[in-house]
Formats: structure tokens, sequence, C-alpha cells
């Protein structure tokens, strides 16, 4: 099953050539912040691609003891909700999201391939561009084919509180962060509270790695994006963003770009502004 795009994508022709495939299992990963009054799963039931299971990362992908939104569960967890979806061991996963910016699908990705799953992509250009090239869709229910996962857990994608912290100091890693710009320099009032970003992090808002419709900026332009935003590629970088999704697709595009280890801040800037002691600085990026 050659893919024309990268090994983290696969386009909707890829997909609509495939579907059939005993080994393909397709996702809806859609999420949508809670001021956008929309439920993504009451859209997955009115319509979604046909054989697609419905991914809710406010209960699979998160962890119920902590205070936070989408912090990574455990291993245990992650892979007793994912198998009842018949997600695990010998099938490639694709993962799209109801809107073209594919915010969620990358978060899905990206844990599936903490824990270990190397075989998932994402549909680039996701629901909308499908949409737009005619191809089927359904409010069929898709029957449960429970599957076995292995999990295991990949700690070079995954950067928690004390390590980002420590690397304030220390530098060691390049900390980038996918807000827009106006949060980041601290222009305007934060949902978390503190307004600005970790010193020393740099500023790349994930939709300039995009193209208008929804799929992604082909690997030289993504290049020149982290680039233009003072990024060394060939360094160590860890994504960052409002709580945790948005970087995923700071990953990605690094990932497409030909660079596969970089690791996400999983508390995200929900971690850092409502944690006393974190230092904060407003203004440009200084790196």
């Amino acid at each position: 099953m050659n893919n024309p795009l990268s090994d983290a994508l696969v386009s909707t022709q890829w997909l609509a050539d495939h579907i059939d495939a005993p080994d393909v299992r397709v996702v809806d990963a859609s999420y949508y912040m809670p001021a956008q009054n929309k439920n993504a799963r009451d859209l997955y039931n009115a319509q979604h691609i046909p054989g697609a299971v419905f991914f809710d990362i406010d209960d699979i992908a998160a962890d119920d003891s902590a205070p936070l939104p989408h912090m990574m569960p455990d291993a245990i967890k992650f892979s007793a909700k994912v198998r009842k979806l018949g997600l695990g061991d010998g099938v490639r996963i694709v993962v799209y999201a109801q809107t073209g910016a594919a915010m969620a699908a990358c978060r899905t990705w990206w844990m599936l391939r903490h824990f270990g799953h190397q075989d998932v992509v994402v549909l680039d250009g996701g629901l909308p561009k499908w949409l737009a090239e005619g191809h089927p869709v359904t409010d069929a229910i898709t029957p449960p084919r429970e599957r076995h996962f292995t999990a295991r857990a990949n700690s070079f994608l995954l950067r928690e509180y004390d390590q980002v912290l420590s690397n304030v100091t220390s530098k060691r890693e390049q900390i980038v962060d996918a807000r827009a710009g106006e949060r980041f320099r601290g222009e305007v009032d934060d949902p978390w509270g503190k307004s600005g970003h970790m010193p020393g992090a740099f500023n790349l808002p994930f939709d300039q790695l995009l193209n208008t419709d929804g799929t992604f900026k082909d690997a030289d332009e993504i290049s020149a994006a982290f680039k233009d935003a003072g990024i060394v590629l060939d360094r160590p970088v860890v994504a960052t963003c409002g709580s945790g999704v948005t970087a995923c697709v700071l990953a990605m595009g690094a990932y497409i770009a030909g660079h596969k280890q970089v690791a996400v801040f999983d508390g995200s800037w929900a971690q850092w502004a409502t944690t006393e002691d974190s230092p904060v600085t407003t203004g440009p990026s200084q790196g």
C-alpha cells in the first residue's frame, strides 16, 4: 500500500482506494473547543467515512486522575479503550478530523505512536476534502471488532513538566509553541490564567504549516517555516501549545520534514500557567 505523500499522511484518494482492505481501520478523532459549541460525537453520528469508529480524546486520550485536559493516560487504560474500537496490532490506522485542520487527528496519531503503534497515518485534508471530492459518507453504526493492542510507551516522544522546567535553564531542547502569536506574546488574556510563554520558547502557530484547505504544506515549506521561527530541526525539539493538541500538528509537520522524534509537552500551557512557580515571559520569542 504505497503512500504518495508521507509515511505519516495519506491522501483522500489513497483511502478511497484502500478503504475495504482488511488491515485498514479508519478513525474519526474530531474534537472541538468548548467555545465552538459543537459536539464531535453528534456530528460523527450524523455522517462519517464508512467503517470509521469515533475516537473520543476526552475519554480515551485522557488521564481521569489529572486535573488538566488531555493528559496522557497510562498504557493499560489506553490499550483497553482502543482495542474495543478494533485498533490494534497488525492494522494500518487512518485518522481524520471533521475539519481540515487535523488538530485532534494529529494528537491521536502522536498518542498511538507514543504507545508503540507505528502504522498510523492522518488523512490529509480530513473530512472536508473527502466530501469535496465526492467520496461517500454514512450514518451507519460501525460494529466494534475488538483487537489486541500491545502498548510499548516511547518516552522519547513525551515530555513532562519537570523536564520542561529544567530545560528553561539547560536549553538542551528547543521549545516551540503552537499557539497564536498574540497569546504567545501575552497580548491577550489567556484562558489558563497567566499570559505569555515559557522563557526561551519559540513561536510557530500551527496553522502556518497548513494550506488553506487544511492539507499540510510540503516538506520544504514546513522546513522553511521552522527555520523562519528560529528553530533548528537538527537539534532536539519539544512542541507545546494550550492543552497538548495543536502541539501535535507541529510534531506532524516536523515528521513530514524528516525529523521524526519531536516530543510533545503533554501538559502544555494549561499545566505551565496553572503551576504557581512556573516562570513566564512576554513579548516576542528570544530563543
